[in-house]
C-alpha cells in the first residue's frame, strides 16, 4: 500500500537538486554569528527571527533585482576561508537533512575575494567544506554526493578565469559551469570564450536563461553557448502554443504547437532547472498555478525541482515538492519521474548516476509508492 502524500512522507523521499545558490541558503544564526566574527555591521536586524523575516519579506520580490539584493548580505559574511568552509558544511547538513541523496551547489567564486583570498583559496575552502559535510552526513549514516557548480557573472568580466578554475578543481569537487546575472542587456553569448574553454575540455554547462529575459537568452544558452541544462527556462512557454480549446489534457497536448527553440530543447533532452517558488517570486510567473512546470511536463520536456535559494525563498526540496502536489495533483509516480529526470540530468559521470539511481532512489520510492 502507497505511504499517503503529505509533508512528512515528501519529507522522507529521496531527492536530487541541481540548481541551488550557496550564497542564497544560508542559516539566519549563521549570519549573525559570522557578521559578529568578521566585523561586518550592515546586517538590518540583530536576531535569527527578525533577520530571517527580513530576508523572507515581499518587498524583495516582484523583479529578479530585488529578489538578489538581500545577497549582499550573505556574500558580505563570506569573505574568509573559515566561513565559507563553515557556509559549505552546513549547507550539506541542511540538505541531508531534507533527504537530498544527490546535490549540485553553485556559487560564485568572484564575489568572495574582498578581503584578500584568491579564487583557488575561495574554491579550497568551499570544496573541503563539502567534502567534510558529506563525511559527516555519511557517520550519520545518510546518503548524499554533492558536486559543485562554479558560477560565472555574466554582467562581469572574469568568465574565463571561472572556466579555467572549474576545470582547475574538477577533480576536486567541480562538476561544471554555470552563467549567472542580470539577464537583461547581459547576454550569454559575451562569454563565449569561457564557454569555448570548457568544451574543449569536456566539461559541463548549465546557463542560467529564460528567467528575467525570454526565448533569445534560452536561444543562445543553448545555440552558441552549448548548454547541457538551463537555469529556470520558465519563459520557454513563450514558443509554445497550448490549446485550451479542450478540457481533455491529453488532446491539449498532442494539439499544442512549439516553436524551434522549444521543439529544440525538447528534442534534445535539455533539463529545465525549474525553481516554482522562487519563480514567483522573481516575477518570471504570476502564480504556482500558473507556472509552466505541468505544462512543460506533459509535453515531455525534462523537468526538475529545485530551490534556487532555500534562505530567500524559505523553502526546501520537500516544500517545492509538496507545492506541486497541492497545485497539480501529482502522486508519488510523478515525484519519482522527476527526480529520477534530476539524477539523469546530474554532471557526475554514468556509472555514479546509475549507483544512486538503482541503489537508492528507485528502492526508496518503491518503499514509498507500495
Amino acid at each position: 500500500m502507497a505511504a499517503p502524500l503529505n509533508a512528512a512522507t515528501i519529507a522522507q523521499a529521496p531527492k536530487v537538486l541541481l540548481h541551488d545558490h550557496l550564497d542564497g541558503g544560508l542559516r539566519p544564526a549563521t549570519v549573525l554569528e559570522l557578521a559578529e566574527e568578521m566585523g561586518y555591521d550592515e546586517l538590518p536586524a540583530s536576531d535569527a527571527g527578525s533577520l530571517a523575516r527580513w530576508f523572507h519579506a515581499p518587498s524583495h520580490r516582484g523583479s529578479l533585482l530585488r529578489y538578489l539584493e538581500p545577497m549582499a548580505h550573505t556574500v558580505g559574511v563570506m569573505q574568509t576561508a573559515s566561513n565559507l568552509y563553515r557556509v559549505a558544511r552546513e549547507c550539506v547538513e541542511d540538505l541531508a537533512a531534507d533527504n537530498v541523496v544527490y546535490a549540485e551547489v553553485r556559487f560564485a567564486p568572484e564575489m568572495h575575494i574582498q578581503r584578500e583570498l584568491s579564487l583557488d583559496e575561495v574554491a579550497d575552502a568551499a570544496l573541503a567544506g563539502f567534502a567534510d559535510g558529506v563525511k559527516a552526513a555519511h557517520a550519520e549514516g545518510r546518503v548524499i554526493v554533492v558536486g559543485c557548480l562554479m558560477t560565472a557573472l555574466r554582467d562581469a568580466a572574469r568568465s574565463l578565469e571561472i572556466a579555467e578554475l572549474a576545470i582547475r578543481f574538477r577533480d576536486k569537487g567541480v562538476v561544471g559551469f554555470d552563467l549567472a546575472g542580470a539577464e537583461v542587456g547581459h547576454p550569454p553569448s559575451r562569454h563565449l570564450s569561457a564557454f569555448d574553454y570548457i568544451r574543449a575540455h569536456d566539461g559541463h554547462i548549465t546557463i542560467h536563461a529564460g528567467e528575467a529575459f525570454g526565448l533569445p537568452s534560452i536561444a543562445e544558452a543553448v545555440d552558441s553557448c552549448g548548454a547541457h541544462r538551463i537555469g529556470h527556462g520558465v519563459r520557454i512557454v513563450e514558443d509554445i502554443e497550448v490549446d485550451n480549446s479542450t478540457d481533455d489534457a491529453a488532446r491539449s497536448v498532442t494539439r499544442t504547437r512549439l516553436g524551434r527553440i522549444a521543439d529544440t530543447v525538447r528534442h534534445n533532452g535539455i533539463p529545465l532547472e525549474l525553481c516554482p517558488t522562487s519563480n514567483v517570486q522573481t516575477g518570471a510567473v504570476a502564480s504556482i498555478a500558473e507556472h509552466p512546470f505541468d505544462v512543460l511536463d506533459r509535453l515531455g520536456f525534462r523537468v526538475t525541482v529545485n530551490t534556487d535559494n532555500r534562505l530567500l525563498s524559505d523553502t526546501t526540496v520537500s516544500k517545492e515538492m509538496l507545492r506541486l502536489v497541492e497545485t497539480f495533483g501529482y502522486g508519488w509516480h510523478d515525484l519519482a519521474r522527476f527526480t529520477i529526470n534530476a539524477m539523469e540530468s546530474a554532471f557526475i559521470p554514468f556509472d555514479e548516476r546509475r549507483v544512486l539511481l538503482d541503489e537508492v532512489i528507485k528502492p526508496r520510492f518503491a518503499a514509498l509508492t507500495g
